[in-house]
């Protein structure tokens, strides 16, 4: 069910449909020296889950990547795992008032899970901030939409799609949000910081991940801004 991509690092993968087209999608889990887990972009929850992830450690922080991305079953997690903490990327408490959130991501991560994973904000977008993490212990930066990776392996309709945005073959930003950027030089500064850790994996929130010429490729994916 959750496939260990590196030691505490796990990656939980599922279908996903966005407007009829599989994209699929991945939540992630990284378990603390302490045994507490840090979820995000979490998936629904079923009973074999829930014993998979009871499995894994104490689930104690869940976070999204973006008020878009990775917020849907934060409730069911908050009524499932007692001693959660639920987190807030830019402008979801506002979108979900429904939920009552512990803290708000930014571009620095909370003490108590900085000494595994780093994090920034991805700015200068429209209308989309998104939290980027980086898994310090086995060098993998995890992304939500600002990067896909699709290939061969999603339908054929699918890669009609993505190859129309540009996000086919490789990792790559989408045309919708290139052309959406409203301030790139802070977007410029958000992908210098991206490509200051010392990455060797990346996880996409909707594609392959990469496991080789990792920081090459986010390089080459954003070099039209960089």
């Amino acid at each position: 069910m959750f496939t260990e991509v590196a030691q505490n690092l796990f990656v939980l993968s599922e279908p996903l449909s966005f407007y009829g087209f599989q994209i699929g999608r991945k939540m992630i889990v990284v378990r603390l020296p302490n045994g507490d887990l840090f979820v995000n972009s979490p998936a629904e929850l079923t009973a074999e889950r829930i014993e998979a992830l009871n499995d894994l450690g104490t689930v104690r922080y869940v976070t999204p990547s973006s008020k878009l991305h990775g917020h849907l079953y934060m409730e069911d997690y908050a009524r499932t795992f007692p001693e959660v903490e639920l987190f807030a990327a830019p402008d979801l408490d506002r979108r979900r008032t429904d939920l009552a959130f512990d803290g708000l991501l930014g571009s620095s991560p909370d003490p108590r899970w900085a000494d595994v994973l780093d994090q920034t904000a991805f700015l200068g977008h429209r209308w989309l901030t998104e939290i980027e993490f980086f898994h310090v212990p086995s060098g993998t930066l995890i992304l939500g939409d600002v990067c896909y990776n699709l290939g061969p392996e999603v339908p054929l309709k699918t890669q009609l799609f993505a190859r129309l945005l540009g996000m086919y073959g490789d990792v790559s930003v989408p045309l919708d949000l290139r052309y959406t950027m409203k301030n790139e030089a802070a977007g410029r500064r958000s992908v210098e910081r991206i490509l200051d850790w010392d990455f060797e994996r990346v996880i996409v929130g909707h594609g392959r991940i990469v496991e080789r010429d990792a920081k090459r490729r986010v390089r080459d994916a954003f070099e039209w801004l960089v």
